[in-house]
């Protein structure tokens, strides 16, 4: 049998990539502020700053698309989608958005106040700005392995069950229901195990309080289960899939991560405790109930993405992808967050520039070095990210400086995996050379998207 483990799929389209060299992205970088957000996706080699909304849509999908009901009200592709969503999380009640931050916003309208506490085991970065937007404390209980990224576990992402009770006793008046994110994208893509989300659950259930996941990567969640946990090893993605969400209360998905679609994302509710809000402030904010904010077409290509996301040949192959550039990189001596996520590989910055102090954001200026070396595009989640500028001046940093690959997907081949490694290890040698940075403008929330930096001298 080949243990080369190939793509489960053929390429029918392609579309060019603009070769720069390092000259042409010098001055690209200094024109973007030192803030890869702010590049022309054309100067991007290889373009791995999200997986979200990013991949390469199936025949089946584009197929699905002239299918799709433009009609204002009721439209078929919206009982076609909600079908397919029922039958997936077993919840009844399922409203559209345009995607994931879009389903937090109206949720948390319509079910947290001010001065309330949301227990998660990592927000990310949209998901805490919604929060505290609203005055919600956000607070993240990963265990403490998912805080350290050379230590081996195989489930980083499970939430602290002590801490949590420790909380729920203390602070349960405070919070509306519990989160937990499936993988977990701040600490590495790291998935969680179904008797974590099961005893989660049991707590909350102790104390009142329903339970939402974050559904963004469940069937990536759900492949892990599969290979880590025992009892699994033969179980049905969609079965793992079902009993992970039988603890649920309900759930919000940007479908433009394992929904393998360019735009969508919903809420699924078990009752309907929040759901006349939630249409109402859908209703404000994305559109009527039956689109939420997505065309028919965009309902259609979701519907058999979900089901396409499921298929465990492409899970398979997704997973070692990034366990495939994570044991070139291992080869080369380049730190990252072992073992590797579902989405995506996390550079560990500290160990790749450990003579650089965190207030020069070493995770951004890894993101910096990597354009410049190779044209390589990824997202610091780091200080940037988490960290926060105070009132008196001063900076608050994260606990980790990871720079994030996150791989679009069907999109690339192991070529350009290959190459990747070539890059990260060169820019791995001159760690010496790679300069930290300052920010000097910068918003109130979510500040690495627009934040504008300097080279610090």
């Amino acid at each position: 049998m080949p243990r080369t483990q190939i793509e489960p799929f053929r390429i029918k389209s392609v579309e060019p990539i603009r070769m720069t060299s390092r000259a042409e992205r010098v001055q690209l970088l200094d024109e973007a502020r030192l803030n890869v957000f702010q590049l022309h996706a054309d100067d991007v080699l290889i373009d791995w700053l999200t997986d979200s909304g990013t991949g390469a849509m199936s025949s089946r999908q584009w197929s699905a698309i002239m299918l799709g009901d433009e009609s204002y009200a009721g439209a078929r592709s919206f009982y076609r989608v909600q079908n397919v969503v029922r039958q997936i999380t077993g919840m009844e009640h399922f409203v559209p958005t345009h995607q994931g931050r879009a389903a937090e916003k109206v949720l948390f309208m319509a079910a947290c106040k001010k001065g309330e506490l949301v227990p998660n085991n990592c927000h990310f970065d949209t998901t805490r700005a919604n929060l505290e937007y609203l005055g919600v404390e956000a607070l993240d209980l990963v265990i403490a392995e998912g805080l350290q990224p050379n230590l081996l576990h195989p489930f980083k992402g499970n939430i602290d069950l002590a801490r949590v009770e420790a909380v729920l006793k203390a602070e349960a008046h405070r919070i509306p229901f519990g989160m937990i994110t499936v993988t977990n994208n701040t600490g590495g893509g790291q998935p969680v195990s179904l008797a974590n989300i099961r005893a989660y659950a049991r707590l909350l259930k102790q104390y009142g309080k329903p339970l939402i996941i974050d559904i963004c990567r469940f069937a990536e969640n759900a492949m892990f289960i599969k290979m880590r946990e025992p009892g699994y090893e033969h179980a049905r993605i969609a079965d793992i899939v079902a009993e992970m969400l039988s603890y649920a209360d309900g759930c919000t998905m940007s479908a433009k991560k394992d929904g393998m679609v360019n735009i969508g994302g919903f809420i699924a509710l078990r009752d309907d405790r929040w759901l006349d809000d939630i249409r109402n402030n859908l209703i404000m904010m994305e559109g009527f109930p039956t689109y939420g904010g997505l065309a028919g077409r965009d309902l259609e290509a979701m519907a058999v993405g979900l089901e396409e996301g499921l298929d465990e040949d492409y899970l398979r192959y997704r997973l070692r992808t990034a366990e495939y550039l994570g044991e070139k990189l291992d080869a080369a001596g380049v730190g990252f967050v072992r073992p590797t996520g579902g989405h995506a590989v996390y550079l560990d910055a500290r160990t790749v520039l450990p003579h650089m102090p965190v207030e020069h954001y070493p995770a951004w200026a890894l993101g910096n070095a990597l354009y410049l070396e190779g044209g390589i595009r990824g997202v610091e989640v780091g200080s940037v990210m988490f960290g926060k500028r105070l009132d008196d001046g001063t900076e608050t940093f994260h606990k980790m400086e990871l720079l994030r690959l996150a791989f679009p997907r069907r999109m690339y081949t192991q070529s350009h995996f290959d190459y990747a490694a070539e890059v990260i290890a060169e820019v791995k040698a001159k760690a010496a050379e790679i300069r930290g940075v300052r920010i000097t403008k910068q918003p109130k929330y979510l500040r690495h998207f627009t934040a504008e930096f300097a080279w610090v001298e």
